[in-house]
């Protein structure tokens, strides 16, 4: 309550108390009335009055007024504080919200890239074993060439030989070791001819 307001409702209260004479005048028929009183009274209730209110205001209603204003302060700096930290619970509400959402993206990406690395490795395994494949067949290939020729070969210098072997019984003397290998020779060339046509 401020001082003004208290000036005004001293001045309310001066103004009933001046007027509860007159009234008290005009109720006539002789009755005692408490209101009933002379100009006097009315002028040592007003001086009361007016002591009791300057008391009042000297001593009880400067220290009232001050425990109410630093209530009302201490409510306002409580409201305040609620105010700052309610919107600071709102702005870590936020970042955490955005921290949640920064990891959500990050566990994507990462899930994504696994999945890419998985199958970029699958691939990969599928083209070294393609290509091991094919090493291996190119491998077996040149190994069966190999053995064919070697067969081939050992057959011509056999057949050679049997063929040798034939002629020398046939011509009925004994080849020298020379004689015996040109024909060995010449029996291959001419199996050879007789394959490539």
């Amino acid at each position: 309550m401020s001082m003004r307001t208290l000036r005004n409702l001293c001045v309310v209260l001066f103004l009933v108390a001046g007027a509860l004479p007159v009234l008290a005048a005009g109720d006539g028929g002789g009755k005692s009335n408490i209101f009933a009183g002379d100009i006097g009274n009315v002028f040592w209730t007003l001086v009361i009055f007016g002591l009791v209110v300057f008391v009042l205001g000297k001593f009880a209603w400067g220290p009232l007024l001050e425990v109410l204003q630093k209530r009302e302060e201490f409510i306002r700096e409580s409201l305040e504080d609620a105010k700052r930290d309610r919107d600071a619970a709102e702005a870590r509400l936020r970042e955490y919200e955005e921290r949640l959402n920064t990891a959500r993206a990050e566990a994507t990406a990462i899930v994504e890239e696994g999945r890419r690395d998985a199958e970029v490795l699958r691939h990969r395994i599928e083209e070294d074993g393609r290509e091991e494949a094919e090493k291996a067949l190119a491998r077996a290939k040149r190994e069966i060439g190999i053995a064919k020729e070697t067969a081939i070969k050992e057959l011509y210098e056999l057949s050679g030989k049997m063929a040798v072997d034939v002629a020398s019984k046939v011509i009925g003397r004994e080849l020298n070791a020379a004689d015996h290998q040109r024909l060995i020779k010449e029996s291959i060339a001419e199996i050879g001819q007789l394959e490539s046509n």
